[in-house]
């Protein structure tokens, strides 16, 4: 991963497209996390999934501009029928969830498995 921007895994399961944005969510990256999280709506909405996970385990950190990406998503998701949840946050980012109330906003799952 070079500087300034994010790295992502997708993989589709039963209903459910599963994406892992790798690395920080800052000032540098936040219109690509936001961009990428757009264009994962619109993919998951063509191929007919219903849900979208955000496996939260590799991000490093998430500024306030990345929580903005994850508000906006989760507008367009609710337009295109599909809902978002939140997986496998780190430390990191369980204590950004907490204090920003996003724990409250989005269902939010220790494990992949469970979604």
């Amino acid at each position: 991963m070079t500087q300034g921007t994010l790295d992502w895994t997708v993989e589709t399961r039963e209903g459910l497209r599963l994406i892992a944005p790798i690395g920080r969510v800052d000032e540098t990256t936040a219109t690509e996390f936001a961009e990428r999280l757009a264009e994962e709506i619109a993919k998951a909405a063509s191929d007919g999934h219903k849900r979208l996970a955000i496996d939260l385990a590799e991000i490093e950190y998430m500024s306030s501009r990345g929580l903005r990406g994850l508000t906006l998503a989760q507008r367009q998701s609710a337009d295109s029928g599909i809902t978002i949840v939140l997986a496998r946050p780190n430390q990191i980012m369980r204590e950004i969830l907490a204090i920003s109330r996003y724990d409250k906003v989005f269902q939010v799952f220790d494990d992949i498995d469970g979604i």
